[in-house]
């Protein structure tokens, strides 16, 4: 199928195209073969049935892409719901007043001619009913009453005895033949056409008078050319037409055969007619059609239906309905005038959003379309560069979060780096440590390091919030316990044992932390913070717990929570801290962890809690640190059932062995 675009010219041949022209090319090969003149005739219908089908197809697509544009449908449209109803009103108005003045002309013909038949008839039956001593009289008033009426009027009255009245005196005139009844109308006698009228008793009358053209004229003034001619075909005799052209009754009218002027350009020439039965003198049982017609205007009938005597004295019928006419003109035009405007107005709305779209489309969030009015085209275009106003805005926020999003996966690269690379293994102590952050860097925090051969330094904390600023508190946290842990080592280096025990105390370099971190960062800034240091020549753990959640001790089968001796790190000024110590046996699990590990929730808001954490813990005491680690892992993402954590999620589990 050939396809064209809406707005470029593409065009693609398509099934009915390509039979097209392998039929005009089968059919000029056939030209010059001597093939039978069959396959020519039937490649010839193919070429013209598939060619029209082309045709129509193109003009389809052609008045498709013309009405691409809202504005130029909207044209279309209004053409199709106002401009051919009023054509078609227009039209069928003007057909219906030809109409109706044809009808209207030749009823007034009719009616004539049937009056001056009439007029006649009653003048044939009156003499023959005259008695014979008044017989003459009343044949002189009766002619001389008809003679200037009817040119070439000519009176016939024949008694019983065979006695002749005649006039004019000088009339030729002879009875019919035998045959004729009482009767009246139109006659063809001597091949021209005539009134009549014949009487048949008491006394046989017969009145003649021929139709001439300026009776013909006279029969309904003002209205055109009139014509009396035989119908073809209606019978033997022809004779010949009788017309008249203007002029009043009584004139000689000068000869056209034009109908009059034309009014105006609706002022429509009528061409129109009626049949008339026309009696033959020489044969009372045949009879003939003769057409009476007219050519005429409109006007000249509209003239005769509104300016008769009795409207002289008062406003002309026509005039009010030209008045009519014309005010319908000009409400018409004001209304297309009304119409174009709203048209425009609503394309140029259109071609605006359109427009605007375009230039959104090219990557321009700053273009703004002009808003006139206060309707709803004014409200779409508000819509429209308020949708404008908030992609601009949404991409410079997407540009930013980018940028947050490329320095969040440097802090992350950089978190990583703080993180212990290796589990430092101390004598028979084995850690194993999980960290998951719930965004791309964490605030929760752990670290392990070695002092000397058989001491090992775990930490452990969780900074309030999230993100960055947490992150970069967990940094300063790590910092300045690393920094902590040299110095002690230096000092342990530099004095005696005594000192070097006294240097070492967990709640000392917690007292030392707590204050570092109140010093160098904000007051709402804080973090708990589990810190300890393991002898494996001792087997003993020395620990101070600083707010943080306390870690389970599993001997044995049984879980013991560990102790909390201190109070949150930076929130508060020289705070007392506690030194607690716990001597590890063989087979011993330490549990540490924050609160991504107990206080995520189901889909029913229940938290995971430390009794479920307690019971995997017994159900898995016997098995590896790592295996205890994943196991608590998978039973809190289990628990959560949701791919995303809900807080970072550290863990550090330590076997005694």
């Amino acid at each position: 199928m050939a396809r064209l675009g809406p707005r470029d010219g593409g065009w693609k041949l398509g099934w009915l195209e390509t039979v097209f022209i392998g039929s005009l090319g089968i059919l000029a090969l056939l030209q010059w073969s001597d093939i039978r003149p069959g396959l020519k005739l039937l490649a010839g219908a193919v070429a013209i049935v598939s060619g029209l089908m082309v045709l129509g197809r193109l003009a389809l697509l052609g008045m498709r892409r013309a009405i691409w544009r809202l504005r130029d449908r909207l044209l279309v449209t209004y053409l199709f719901i106002a401009v051919v109803p009023v054509v078609l009103t227009a039209f069928f108005a003007q057909l219906g007043a030809w109409a109706l003045s044809s009808q209207v002309g030749v009823y007034l013909l009719n009616a004539e001619l049937e009056r001056h038949v009439g007029s006649i008839q009653s003048a044939a039956i009156s003499l023959s009913k005259v008695p014979p001593v008044a017989r003459a009289e009343a044949l002189r008033r009766t002619g001389f009453v008809f003679r200037d009426r009817y040119a070439g009027l000519e009176i016939l009255i024949r008694d019983e005895r065979g006695g002749e009245l005649r006039f004019p005196r000088e009339s030729t005139l002879q009875a019919p033949p035998q045959g004729w009844m009482d009767t009246a109308g139109v006659l063809v006698k001597d091949s021209h056409f005539h009134f009549w009228a014949h009487a048949n008793s008491p006394v046989r009358v017969v009145v003649v008078a021929p139709i001439t053209r300026p009776f013909l004229f006279g029969l309904v003034p003002r209205l055109g050319d009139v014509t009396l001619r035989s119908y073809p075909g209606g019978g033997a005799s022809q004779p010949e037409p009788v017309r008249i052209y203007g002029g009043t009754a009584g004139e000689a009218p000068a000869p056209s055969a034009d109908p009059p002027g034309a009014a105006n350009l609706f002022d429509l020439p009528i061409n129109y007619g009626a049949t008339v039965p026309v009696s033959i003198w020489d044969n009372p049982d045949a009879q003939e059609v003769a057409v009476l017609g007219m050519r005429t205007r409109i006007s000249g009938v509209l003239n005769l239906l509104f300016h008769q005597k009795s409207w002289r004295d008062q406003q002309s019928l026509l005039e009010i309905v030209i008045l009519l006419g014309v005010s319908s003109v000009v409400l018409i035009v004001l209304a297309a005038f009304v119409g174009v405007s709203l048209t425009r107005a609503i394309t140029e709305a259109v071609h605006s959003l359109y427009e605007g779209t375009r230039r959104i489309r090219a990557g321009d969030l700053s273009h703004r379309i002009e808003v006139k009015g206060n309707d709803q085209l004014a409200e779409l275009g508000k819509s429209f560069n308020s949708m404008a106003e908030n992609l601009e805005r949404l991409l410079k926020s997407e540009k930013e979060r980018q940028r947050l999003q490329a320095e969040l996966e440097i802090a992350r690269e950089v978190q990583a780096q703080l993180h212990p690379k290796e589990t430092p293994k101390v004598g028979s102590l084995e850690v194993v440590s999980v960290c998951r952050a719930a965004r791309l860097v964490s605030g929760d925090y752990f670290d392990y390091q070695r002092m000397g051969d058989h001491r090992l330094a775990v930490a452990i904390g969780d900074v309030a919030g999230k993100g960055i600023s947490a992150a970069l508190l967990m940094a300063t946290l790590q910092s300045a316990m690393r920094s902590q842990l040299r110095h002690c080592m230096e000092m342990m280096d530099a004095g005696t044992n005594g000192d070097a025990r006294n240097n070492l105390s967990t709640a000392r370099l917690m007292a030392n932390l707590n204050q570092h971190l109140y010093a160098s960062t904000s007051p709402e800034k804080y973090a708990t913070f589990f810190f300890s240091i393991y002898d494996d020549e001792t087997e003993e753990l020395a620990y101070t717990n600083a707010g943080h959640l306390p870690p389970l001790l599993v001997r044995r089968g049984e879980v013991i929570p560990c102790d909390v001796n201190g109070t949150v790190v930076g929130a508060f000024p020289n705070v007392p801290y506690e030194e607690s110590r716990l001597k590890l046996e063989g087979g011993d699990l330490l549990v540490c962890y924050t609160d991504g590990i107990t206080e995520p929730e189901n889909e029913y808001g229940e938290m995971f809690g430390e009794e479920r954490l307690m019971e995997i813990l017994k159900a898995h005491s016997s098995l590896e640190a790592s295996v205890v680690a994943d196991a608590i892992v998978r039973a809190v993402s289990e628990w959560t059932a949701s791919p995303e954590l809900q807080d970072d999620m550290t863990l550090l589990v330590a076997r005694k062995r």
